[in-house]
């Protein structure tokens, strides 16, 4: 990957996604803006569905995840698991800080 800056800290509220029989995810969008950039400077990059992987962080916890693009917002979205929401005590509705490192 380039070296252009690839970390980011963001806000924004965590939402909630349910599919039937697949059970609930929890997710936080990457800023509009933001997503724009990481797509220019990125986006070839992407591997399955258009994803990207990174390193995210909440408070103390951080994880190996990706973000995936998604059409109806027009940005990024962060999957939140649910050890994750447990130990920083967090829920859906929420406005959450994070970041984001693309790449891991």
């Amino acid at each position: 990957m380039p070296t252009k800056q690839n970390k980011y800290e963001l806000t924004g509220k965590m939402f909630r996604w349910s599919v039937a029989d697949k059970g609930v995810w929890n997710f936080l969008p990457v800023e509009k803006k933001v997503a724009t950039k990481i797509r220019e400077d990125f986006g070839r990059y992407a591997k399955g569905f258009g994803s990207l992987p990174v390193r995210a962080k909440i408070g103390k916890t951080e994880w190996n995840t990706s973000i995936f693009p998604d059409r109806k917002s027009g940005t990024y979205i962060l999957p939140v698991k649910a050890k994750v929401r447990k130990l920083e005590d967090i829920e859906a509705g929420e406005e959450i800080k994070f970041m984001i490192k693309i790449g891991g």
